[in-house]
């Protein structure tokens, strides 16, 4: 795997480059942290997702009740999923940026090993 100007790939990794990486103690951390944030945020919507119907089937009363003039509950409530959608996109965005600070160390440390190896020959 060559590095152009720029900070460009040529090309992707070979098979056993990216077996390395992959099994690399870097590249399992990356994963470590993205998990960190991914399950937690996913788990979070889903449940915010699914609990409209559930509140609307088992709490009907409580999601009819007029808030402004003749907006239910119900639909404040449905409108808010957006809002919460784009607050956690906005969140993965925030998140995201040292997601790949780390795969761009991985990828320093990965062409540097390249490098070393082919300069070694």
């Amino acid at each position: 795997m060559k590095q152009l100007p720029g900070g460009c790939l040529q090309q992707r990794p070979q098979e056993a480059e990216w077996n390395r990486i992959a099994a690399s103690r870097e590249f399992q951390h990356l994963l470590a942290v993205k998990k960190t944030f991914i399950v937690p945020a996913f788990l979070f919507f889903l449940t915010y997702y699914l609990l409209l119907p559930i509140l609307i089937g088992y709490a009907p009363r409580l999601m009819s009740k007029k808030v402004i003039g003749s907006v239910t509950l119900a639909y404040l409530f449905a409108l808010s999923q957006f809002v919460v959608g784009w607050i956690v996109a906005w969140l993965y965005l925030r998140a995201s940026s040292r997601f790949d600070k780390l795969a761009e160390e991985i990828l320093h440390h990965a062409l540097g090993d390249v490098d070393d190896k082919e300069g070694a020959q």
